[in-house]
């Protein structure tokens, strides 16, 4: 599995039991909590009336194990941190791609996939004839890939594949890759040999609960998502909050700022793989280019992007916003035009940029 996993182009994986770990314990908690905010997916019952993401077993009682692979999407690009031009915004680094995550990394899964069942498709290799005509069946083999749809919280199962450890801004980290990683998983009704769990390393280390703008991680290990600035520029439908639109900043779909500053992205290595090099203008793309964008290049221009899910209000919204937080006032013009923008909530937000931009010196 392993060697199929790195013939594929992930530079990671590592095999997990299914079982009941402590993380999973805690989902409906945080579920209760309202911490998923309007992400119904996250909650979404089995039969039984249970959370599906918070027992694999209750999903899929076949599963037996949990092949984790991971590949780096980081590239030799700036950091958030070091956005320049106030008339510039910031899309997340995995949303700079030249096709959908999804994709790319459920394409190489399932090379893994078939390699399995390859080498599964004869398990009793022995001479018909010692068998006779009562040779014995295989027993069916089940698999299932997930890119991020699956029933199961993929973090945790990367943990304790050994793939990394969770950090204290939820993300998997890994010692020599850093926090860059998508994740892929097979479920599968083989018992295979379970790696041992990555050792947590963030030690005392806070930077990422202290350089969160909106407070989201409300302590270590713990992420609310109304507060997440990637939550609300991409999940969020609506309006964003009043009181939660300063602490967005500048940007425009997805955060990066609590992978930016942890000390283990300090030596990442940058991504070889062609898919997930920046396509021209999303590394701090031109604010009013988002908040004038027509429905036709909308979808021309994101075909095959993770930044569809946002809609084309939704990143409009979210590039007014990051207006009004700019502090150029050369944004009053087209702030001004899109306060009658035909979409209520792109008006609404414009207007609430330009009271904010009028109101600075």
């Amino acid at each position: 599995m392993k060697q199929a996993a790195q013939e594929a182009g992930f530079e990671l994986a590592g095999i997990a039991p299914v079982r009941e770990f402590s993380e999973l314990e805690r989902f409906p908690e945080w579920i209760a909590a309202g911490r998923a905010g309007e992400m119904k997916y996250m909650e979404a019952h089995d039969e039984t009336g249970s959370l599906k993401r918070a027992s694999l077993q209750s999903v899929a009682p076949w599963a037996r194990s949990v092949v984790v692979c991971a590949i780096n999407y980081n590239t030799a690009q700036p950091y958030s941190t070091q956005v320049e031009g106030l008339d510039r915004g910031w899309i997340s680094r995995y949303a700079w791609s030249q096709e959908d995550y999804h994709e790319a990394v459920m394409r190489r899964l399932q090379i893994v996939d078939a390699k399995l069942k390859q080498a599964c498709s004869h398990p009793f290799a022995q001479d018909a004839k010692e068998w006779g005509t009562h040779a014995p069946e295989a027993p069916a083999l089940q698999t299932r890939c997930y890119v991020d749809t699956g029933p199961l919280v993929e973090r945790v199962y990367a943990k304790y594949a050994g793939v990394g450890w969770i950090g204290k801004n939820t993300c998997i980290l890994n010692q020599k890759m850093g926090s860059w990683l998508f994740l892929g998983v097979i479920l599968t009704s083989l018992e295979l040999e379970p790696d041992q769990p990555a050792p947590d390393r963030c030690g005392t280390c806070t930077r990422c609960i202290d350089a969160c703008p909106t407070d989201a991680l409300i302590a270590p290990y713990q992420l609310d998502s109304n507060k997440c600035i990637s939550y609300l520029t991409i999940e969020k439908r609506g309006a964003v909050p009043e009181e939660m639109r300063e602490g967005v900043g500048r940007h425009v779909f997805g955060c990066d700022i609590c992978q930016d500053v942890c000390p283990w992205n300090r030596r990442a290595p940058a991504t070889s793989a062609v898919e997930f090099q920046p396509r021209h203008g999303l590394v701090n793309p031109a604010l009013d280019w988002l908040a004038e964008m027509s429905p036709d290049e909308f979808r021309e221009r994101f075909r095959r992007s993770p930044i569809r899910r946002a809609k084309r209000n939704g990143l409009r919204r979210n590039a007014v916003i990051a207006m009004g937080n700019s502090g150029d006032r050369d944004f009053l013009p087209v702030l001004t035009k899109l306060a009658a923008d035909e979409d209520g909530v792109v008006a609404g937000h414009a207007r609430w940029a330009l009271t904010k931009l009028k109101s600075e010196n």
